[in-house]
């Protein structure tokens, strides 16, 4: 995944064999934050900006993937997702700023509703609004984990869950109508 942004070109990928603490890895990355220090992390995602690794998340919960959700550039930070959480960081220069517990078990992706201000992650089980700063808005969850796609409607978020439900969460608080 790849995001153009006033400081450069944003790279996201994969790195499933890194070990975090380890000088036996494949790349180094001069900042690196297992969010779940207890943990093996079964998600590890390595941010390059202009080609050069910058740091390196990982986390426990469900696995996650990069795709074009995977990560939002907005305000000058960076919002991740990575298994069952969102990191924020400031590029240049480099600032870690916070990570939140998005979602029980995966967080799919990020989104942002322009007319309204709402960072949005899509999680297997929660749907959760949170703010710049790091603070869950809401978080409201369905009969069944959330495997459809996301949409931004003008007044809530349409997702569908496994049996096909669809749910509208409001922008507002998070209530929905099935």
């Amino acid at each position: 995944m790849i995001l153009r942004t006033p400081q450069g070109d944003v790279s996201i990928i994969n790195e499933p064999a890194y070990t975090f603490g380890s000088s036996d890895n494949v790349r180094s990355y001069p900042f690196e934050k297992n969010l779940d220090s207890e943990s093996s992390p079964v998600s590890v995602h390595g941010v390059f900006l202009n080609e050069d690794p910058i740091a390196v998340f990982g986390a426990t919960g469900g696995a996650s993937g990069v795709h074009e959700h995977s990560a939002l550039f907005l305000n000058g930070r960076l919002y991740l997702a990575v298994a069952n959480s969102v990191v924020c960081l400031v590029l240049q220069p480099f600032d870690f700023k916070w990570a939140l517990r998005v979602d029980t078990a995966t967080c799919f992706g990020v989104h942002f509703h322009k007319p309204t201000g709402s960072l949005i992650s899509h999680g297997e089980l929660e749907i959760t609004r949170f703010t710049e700063s790091g603070e869950i808005v809401w978080q409201s969850s369905g009969r069944d984990i959330f495997t459809g796609s996301l949409v931004l409607g003008e007044e809530s978020v349409a997702v569908t869950d496994f049996n096909g439900d669809q749910y509208r969460f409001r922008y507002s608080d998070g209530r929905y109508d099935v």
